[in-house]
């Protein structure tokens, strides 16, 4: 099955979900309909809804990435919290005519034994996120960049999904407000870890100078 096969089989199979939900008959008709047989379903999605789930995920996380590309000039010369902006919208758009697909995956990742999969998924899109945004952080701001970007994502995604404002006009105000509220929260944390670092740093120079003032003292009474 080529690519392309692969995410028709996959458009399929959400308008199915929309009405019979994340099931193994949305898969199972879905695959009828384009003339496949279960065992060649079971091949290319051999967990069943759990991997159609992550299929939806990364088809979306492409979506969003070619939105950049496919604006790319404009996008370099944004700011980086509108950039963060841009992505966000750019994936929500995408999802937009798999809505109610959206909304019933949310019942399936909640449930416990599919929190693994849930918690890589917002994972790896948040990261694509800020690695479209130009991020290249590898310390402690790697971490907090991503853990505020999904909690942006995630509450912004829960107000879009009950948004019926033009253009979803309403969910683009809260993003905004949402990003402005967690860069407050940024600067904040990232001013207690300079502060922390300084700390845990302080006995280290303290150690440094006493070296180099005993050092004088050694010096000085061998001349």
């Amino acid at each position: 099955m080529t690519q392309s096969d692969r995410e028709q089989l996959l458009q399929t199979i959400l308008a199915n979900v929309a009405f019979d939900g994340w099931t193994r008959r949305s898969l199972e008709d879905a695959a009828r309909q384009h003339g496949i047989s279960i065992g060649e379903l079971d091949v290319v999605f051999p967990g069943g809804a759990r991997a159609v789930l992550e299929a939806f995920s990364d088809w979306a996380d492409e979506q969003m990435l070619a939105a950049v590309a496919a604006d790319q000039k404009r996008f370099e010369d944004l700011r980086v919290r509108e950039k963060i902006a841009f992505v966000v919208e750019a994936r929500l758009r995408a999802l937009e005519p798999h809505k109610e697909a959206v909304r019933r995956s949310l019942a399936v990742v909640a449930a416990p034994q599919n929190a693994g999969l849930a918690g890589r998924l917002l994972c790896r899109t948040v990261d694509k996120m800020w690695r479209a945004a130009g991020d290249t952080s590898t310390d402690y701001n790697f971490y907090t960049k991503r853990g505020l970007l999904a909690g942006v994502y995630s509450t912004t995604q829960l107000y879009w999904l009950n948004d019926r404002s033009e253009d979803h006009a309403d969910s683009w105000a809260f993003l905004e407000r949402r990003i402005g509220e967690v860069l407050q929260v940024g600067r904040r944390f990232g001013g207690v870890v300079k502060q922390a670092g300084k700390v845990s740093e302080a006995p280290f120079r303290i150690a440094a100078r006493l070296r180099e003032g005993l050092g004088g003292l050694r010096r000085g009474a061998e001349t």
